[in-house]
């Protein structure tokens, strides 16, 4: 019986913490190839060139844990950029043209609640639809242009007590944010609830539809966010901006953890170790001077993996789960299992 258990939680801890585990493993893969890469200075351009996604992933992670998926995300920072880049240019000052900014994709992100939570329109189809006018709406904003911003607003290499630099403090205080909603509140407690059982959670009196449009809504807030740390860092605004972010986000919360059927998942350490491996990858490939082309493969390939692994880690894990729940309450089957030597 000890052998039985033992097996379960190891192979638990294994399934549960695999994100972890990668991580410390392409790093150390990594580091032996290059002994730069394992310098404290790269591993501070992997955090800063991780800030933006990250906090795009963040806002997906509330959303996957609800059972849903916003493919509009890369479409809002656009959106985002398109925005603050056009009143930039016409002379309004940053105090009023990053809230506007920020107000539009927030905006965005509250048209797509209204479709998933009013309209009863399925998630994948909403935002796929969202994600496509909003690129339309961010080409018709800019007219396709390159929009290069003032250099007050390229703020992303300015450190904070020549320590820190500013996109990392905004991204740490985004993670702390999204900690204590979904760990200390009862908003978060419901969106486990919702996510693992949404017929329980109406039957229990939750309002499942606020629930659906708050993550909605919180996403866009998060890549409109992550679209002015961008532009703090590249400068400009162009046709391409934001895209694939999406894939990126999606990647990110599913391989640290997050299920696509909803209700597993967390934000730390969940999603931040997602996007720093994903990123870590991404920067081990320059190290090692893949070739270009090459590197976008590898992403997609990233993307499948974190898909396979998530289906693969969900049905092991509540397969084990419910192994484990019940050779712990029947002391009498676990014998007879030993005495009969039945694998566990």
């Amino acid at each position: 019986m000890n052998t039985i258990k033992t097996n379960h939680r190891g192979l638990l801890f294994v399934l549960k913490n695999i994100s972890i585990l990668l991580f410390v493993v392409i790093f150390v893969g990594f580091s032996l190839f290059s002994q730069r890469f394992s310098s404290i200075r790269n591993f501070e351009n992997i955090i800063l060139s991780a800030t933006d996604v990250g906090i795009i992933a963040i806002g997906m992670t509330f959303v996957l844990l609800t059972g849903g998926i916003d493919l509009s995300v890369g479409a809002i920072m656009y959106i985002t950029g398109a925005v603050l880049a056009i009143m930039l240019e016409n002379g309004v000052s940053m105090a009023i043209g990053i809230p506007c900014a920020i107000l539009s994709g927030t905006l965005w992100g509250c048209l797509n609640a209204f479709l998933i939570s009013k309209v009863k329109i399925i998630p994948f189809m909403v935002t796929l639809g969202t994600l496509t006018a909003g690129r339309g709406l961010g080409l018709l904003i800019t007219h396709s242009r390159h929009i290069s911003v003032p250099d007050e607003m390229r703020f992303g290499a300015t450190r904070i007590f020549n320590l820190i630099p500013i996109p990392i403090i905004i991204f740490a205080l985004m993670v702390l944010l999204a900690v204590i909603i979904l760990q200390y509140t009862s908003f978060g407690r419901q969106i486990y609830a919702m996510g693992n059982d949404p017929e329980a959670a109406k039957k229990a009196g939750l309002n499942t539809a606020r629930l659906t449009a708050l993550v909605y809504i919180l996403s866009g807030f998060c890549a409109a966010i992550a679209s002015i740390i961008s532009i703090s860092q590249v400068g400009s605004v162009s046709s391409s901006f934001g895209e694939g972010t999406e894939f990126q986000a999606i990647a990110a919360s599913v391989m640290g953890g997050t299920s696509l059927f909803g209700g597993v998942g967390n934000v730390f350490p969940g999603t931040v170790v997602g996007i720093l491996l994903i990123q870590m990858i991404q920067n081990g490939l320059i190290f090692l001077r893949v070739d270009l082309y090459l590197q976008e493969m590898v992403k997609a390939l990233i993307i499948l993996f974190a898909v396979f692994i998530d289906a693969q880690r969900t049905s092991l894990i509540r397969s084990l789960e419910r192994r484990h729940i019940r050779v712990e309450k029947s002391p009498a089957l676990a014998r007879g299992r030993e005495e009969v030597d039945i694998p566990a």
